[in-house]
This record gives structure tokens, C-alpha cells and sequence, in this order.
């Protein structure tokens, strides 16, 4: 009974929540210039507002005049006084936390969450959950074991200021209708040591009725297979009510037919994209690719072309200006006091009615060693259209540019970590490249101009890019390995891996 009325609430509750979420998804480009002139208001009296005379702006193009594009190195000041314990600097007061996220040029950065943005880190994921339970129709996970692969939730303090890795802050702030349920124990949360912490997470769930799971792709394939390897079993096999998979933090897709084949079995997936800056979008239409971009959030977004990223008088779109099927650095003012802040993040457009995005890649991401300037996108899109072609399987890949060869012309050397490789690797290494040309003209002038030659591979042993991620201590949190890059500092780390 108790069982019956959960679910039949959780359907009323979302019903309820997606109804009412329709006024943000038809009026977003009026309410988000109100948003953010509230937003200016509010910060009027800080040191950031009186610097950049918030007091005059009364428009977008106002706020665009007086406040400049910035990055964590802009902001840094701003942070450190914030750290020393000032008030009323970039917010009205100090942070409620600071979401700890790892740098390259700056270190360690400090992303500050008020109190009036960290509801909003939670309310995304309940909202992506709700669309999924209205759309379907369906709430019987919320009868059975949920289980977080996140970081530790233990947090420190900064001058008084709780910090931490955002899925160890969000940790805390998990409803209590879902605590009962929750996985794995707050013990084994707290373990550093990734490895020795999914063992004992398979320990603790292999046994129980899993019905929800959510993580990052890369954290749900090494779980899955510790799982498999213990049990000798498909993951639905293991968990014959497995219902959703939530993830997030990386493009599915290129992981999507691994994940298939260690499910072993229909189970819905719900992609999102959630940042330490902000809950950004989460898929509400499982039928198609897109992600609905939160406009109701805390959060003012502008989009610069990313041809135009980094050039002075770059133009700062607002909703009302983008064009579909072209890719933005996508850039944040949000009620944590981050100012027209690039996150780094590129997006693109698929429909405006609502709006949804693709996350397409990182501005600081990409290969353009030849001036083609390749974005994670592109390649993602090819392998899996090559993928789809050839009976392989990839467990990951990484692209780097050979500028100077010990013989022949330059190349894009593709490293790839095999799960199932294809017969003839020729054939897929010129259907890869193909696929690559089509979806980057500079990419196909350079080979057509025998400028370079097609791609290569190096095929990689099993587990390199967890012994890569595991010497740069990036195992596990939130640490993603870049799909491609600009230089070979990854590439000639994998490299030692090469069969």
C-alpha cells in the first residue's frame, strides 16, 4: 500500500510540475532580460555592481557595455577577497559553498553557489526526474534503491565557507523522500580512493533492487563491469527493475552502444547538464536528441558565434538571436555572482520552441593545429557514425594532431581503446576519416589539398584511459578526459599504452 501511494504521488507531483513549467518554456526570451535586470538590481550595492556602475543599467545592451566577458583569471580577484572572508563583493553576501573544481592555468578554482543558487542545483535534477515521470507515465523507481555515483560529500571549510566537489555538496541536499532509498552508505561515499570505493559500492548494491542509477558515463561502464565481472551477469539481469539511468557531465552518445551492451537490456536514459556553475538543461523529450535549456534557473545565458570566441567586439546573443545548428561559447550571469562568465562550454541549438541544446564541445577542446579547428562534436559524430557501420565497440577515444611526422605528411593520429574492434581496421579508419570530412569542410580541403594525409590509429590496450586518468589522478569525481586536443601532452602520455 505504502509502495502504491509513493508512486501515485510522485505521478500527481509531476504531472503538476510540468504543467506548470510551461511558462518558462513559452515565454524565455522575454523573461530572461527581466531576469537579468533583476539580477543587476540585486547586486547594485556590491563591489562588482559599484565597479561596473550597475546603477545605470537598465537594458541587455546596457549590462553588455559595462560588463565584459570574463573568465576565473578576471574573477579571481573578486574570489580571493570573497575567500578572505569579505561580503558583498561579486553577491550580496558569501557564498554558501564553494563548488571546488579542478584548473589548468588557475589551479584550483573556487565556484561560489549563494543561497538563492543552490536550490536550483537540486530543483534541475527533481525537474528532469518530474518530465520523465509525466512523459512516461511511469514512477515505479521510486519504490526501489537509487544509487549517486558522486564524490565525497565530506566538505572543508574556506574562511567559514563550506567547500567541496559540487556532487559531494549536492550530496547534502538530497530530498528526504529519496534518503531512505539512497545508495551507496554515506561510509562508503566518503572513500577517496576511487578503485577501492566502486568495489565497495558493487559490494553494497549487487544484492539490492536497483530501479535508478545515475552517473557519468565513464564512472557507470567501470562500475557496470566490476558488477559484471563479480556476477557473471548482464547489468538487467542483475536488476530486473532497472528502470532510468540519469547521467550527465559528458556527450552519451559516443558511449551509448557500450552501455547497451553491459545493460543488456531496455533501460531509459535521461541525459542532463549540470556544471558547479549552474543546472543548465536536462533531455525532456526522450524520442529525439536535446536537451531543454533551464531559462527559469537563476541563470542569464549569452551565446558568442565560436568563430568569434576570444576576438574583441565579439556579439553576445541573447535567445532572441541565435541561429539553429551553429555552436555558441555559452557564456552565464547567474545569481551566484558569476558575471557574463565563460564556462568554456560550446553549445548548439536544435529547436527553439522550447529551447534545446546539444553540448558540442569546449572552447579550450579542440584541434586546429592545420587551421581546421575540429570540435568535440564533429568527432563524436563521426565515430558514431562510423561505429554504426562496423561491428566495433569503442570504450574511448582521444584526438590529437602529428604536426611533424618522422615521414609523410602531417595527420590527425586517433587513439582508440577497442572493447570489440572492427575486422578490417582500414576500412574503418577511411570510413572514420570520410565521416570527419563531411562534417568539417577546412578538415577536407586540408586533405583534398594534400596538406595532410588521412587519419591514423593507434590502438590503445584495455584500460589505458583509466590508468591515464588514474597517473593524473583524475580517476573518478567529476574528471573527464578530454576528446581532443591541440597539442600532444595527452597523446604522448597514451602513447605508452599503444599495442
Amino acid at each position: 500500500m505504502l509502495n502504491f501511494f509513493k508512486k501515485n504521488a510522485a505521478l500527481i507531483w509531476a504531472n503538476k510540475h510540468v504543467q506548470k513549467s510551461n511558462d518558462f518554456k513559452q515565454n524565455a526570451e522575454k523573461n530572461q532580460e527581466k531576469l537579468l535586470l533583476e539580477l543587476v538590481k540585486t547586486a547594485e550595492k556590491t563591489l562588482f555592481g559599484r565597479e561596473h556602475q550597475f546603477e545605470n543599467i537598465k537594458s541587455i545592451k546596457d549590462f553588455q557595455k559595462n560588463v565584459q566577458i570574463a573568465d576565473y583569471e578576471d574573477l579571481k580577484p573578486y574570489i580571493e577577497k570573497v575567500k578572505r572572508g569579505q561580503r558583498n563583493i561579486l553577491w550580496t553576501e558569501t557564498p554558501e559553498y564553494f563548488a571546488k573544481t579542478s584548473g589548468t592555468t588557475s589551479g584550483s578554482k573556487y565556484i561560489p553557489i549563494s543561497k538563492e543558487g543552490m536550490p536550483y542545483q537540486v530543483a534541475g535534477a527533481q525537474s528532469a526526474l518530474f518530465h520523465y515521470i509525466s512523459k512516461k507515465g511511469n514512477a515505479d523507481f521510486v519504490n526501489g534503491k537509487m544509487i549517486f555515483l558522486q564524490g565525497s560529500p565530506e566538505l572543508e571549510e574556506v574562511f567559514g565557507i563550506k567547500t567541496g566537489r559540487l556532487s559531494g555538496i549536492v550530496a547534502h541536499h538530497i530530498p528526504n523522500y529519496l534518503q531512505k532509498n539512497r545508495l551507496p552508505s554515506w561510509e562508503t561515499n566518503l572513500m577517496e580512493d576511487w578503485e577501492a570505493k566502486v568495489d565497495k559500492i558493487v559490494e553494497e548494491t549487487e544484492k539490492e533492487n536497483m530501479t535508478l542509477i545515475s552517473g557519468i558515463p565513464p564512472w557507470l561502464i567501470m562500475y557496470f563491469e566490476k558488477l559484471i565481472e563479480k556476477n557473471g551477469k548482464k547489468i538487467k539481469q542483475l536488476f530486473p527493475n532497472l528502470q532510468l539511468i540519469v547521467t550527465g557531465g559528458v556527450n552519451y552518445e559516443p558511449y551509448r552502444e557500450k552501455m547497451e551492451e553491459l545493460l543488456g537490456g531496455k533501460v531509459d536514459i535521461v541525459q542532463t547538464f549540470p556544471a558547479s556553475e549552474g543546472f543548465f538543461a536536462f533531455q525532456d523529450d526522450y524520442t529525439k536528441e536535446g536537451l531543454l535549456l533551464l531559462t527559469n534557473h537563476g541563470i542569464f545565458y549569452e551565446f558568442i558565434p565560436l568563430e568569434e570566441y576570444g576576438k574583441p567586439n565579439a556579439q553576445r546573443l541573447t535567445l532572441k538571436k541565435i541561429e539553429l545548428n551553429k555552436d555558441y561559447a555559452l557564456i552565464l550571469t547567474t545569481n551566484s555572482g558569476l558575471w557574463a562568465y565563460s564556462i568554456g562550454d560550446v553549445v548548439r541549438f536544435i529547436d527553439k520552441n522550447p529551447h534545446r541544446i546539444l553540448v558540442s564541445g569546449r572552447t579550450k577542446h579542440f584541434t586546429s593545429a592545420f587551421g581546421e579547428h575540429v570540435i568535440a562534436f564533429e568527432v563524436e559524430e563521426a565515430m558514431k557514425a562510423t561505429v554504426e557501420k562496423f561491428p566495433a565497440q569503442i570504450t574511448e577515444f582521444h584526438l590529437a594532431p602529428q604536426v611533424n611526422p618522422e615521414e609523410g605528411l602531417p595527420y590527425h593520429e586517433w587513439f582508440i581503446e577497442f572493447e570489440k574492434e572492427p575486422e578490417n581496421l582500414d576500412l574503418f579508419k577511411n570510413e572514420l576519416d570520410d565521416q570527419l570530412r563531411k562534417r568539417n569542410t577546412y578538415y577536407d580541403d586540408l586533405i583534398s589539398g594534400n596538406i595532410l594525409q588521412k587519419l591514423k590509429i593507434s590502438k590503445l590496450s584495455k584500460n589505458a584511459f583509466q590508468e591515464y586518468a588514474k597517473s593524473e589522478g583524475k580517476l573518478g569525481g567529476q574528471n573527464k578526459i578530454p576528446r581532443l586536443a591541440n597539442d600532444r601532452k595527452i597523446a604522448d602520455l597514451l602513447s605508452q599504452n599503444v599495442i
